[in-house]
């Protein structure tokens, strides 16, 4: 199933771009692909574009600070070519790449107060079905955050409460994929120290080992 960037499925978020892009109008504010080759062995799956990363740039953690600490994590562990997130315009960097990972949100348009309802995370639900089913066997899947987690769960037709949310935690899923969970690497999670730079590389680090990278 291919994103339709013109999706509109969700009225209350379709309505919320058409006033986002009015205020913005040199933004995305359309739904954000996934980025990264599809079918690779790491899929990092998100909650939303962020109003000014995401919905901005077109490309997921982009453009606010939870990006930044994301792809200076996955570069340094081998996962993405560069530490920039933007280029000197401000805009997507065209030179940074991904190593055997794609990124993913949970819900692919940007919702008011960076809350999406619980129907719309079960309509957007679809497109992660997809994103799991192309993993290959052994692949790592980290959450970032208690409703991507729930959303991997949805995907996968597994009851919450056999697979609970803890950071750090690691799950064995029936599609021979292993669930690695982590805070979301949002400003708020790091200012609050509830995730430091090391709780989340260790993550990743982790994942790395999993899969001998």
């Amino acid at each position: 199933m291919t994103l339709a960037l013109n999706c509109r499925q969700c009225p209350r978020l379709a309505t919320f771009l058409d006033e986002v892009k009015t205020v913005h109008p040199d933004y995305f504010a359309l739904p954000v692909p996934s980025f990264g080759a599809s079918g690779t062995p790491f899929l990092i799956v998100g909650l939303a574009p962020g109003m000014h990363g995401a919905n901005r740039t077109g490309r997921p953690f982009t453009g606010d600070y939870a990006g930044n600490l994301l792809y200076g994590s996955l570069h340094k562990f081998g996962f993405a070519t560069s530490a920039d997130p933007l280029d000197m315009a401000n805009n997507a960097n065209p030179e940074l790449g991904l190593k055997d990972c794609r990124i993913t949100n949970a819900v692919r348009c940007l919702p008011p107060q960076n809350k999406p309802e619980p129907g719309e995370i079960k309509q957007c639900n679809s497109y992660l079905v997809q994103e799991l089913t192309m993993l290959p066997h052994g692949a790592a899947v980290m959450a970032l955050g208690t409703i991507a987690h729930q959303a991997v769960m949805m995907a996968l037709q597994l009851r919450k409460t056999d697979f609970a949310f803890k950071h750090g935690a690691q799950h064995s899923l029936p599609n021979g994929a292993t669930l690695f969970d982590s805070y979301h690497c949002s400003r708020y999670n790091t200012q609050t120290k509830r995730l430091t730079t090391q709780m989340f590389e260790d993550v990743i680090a982790s994942i790395a080992a999993h899969l001998e990278y």
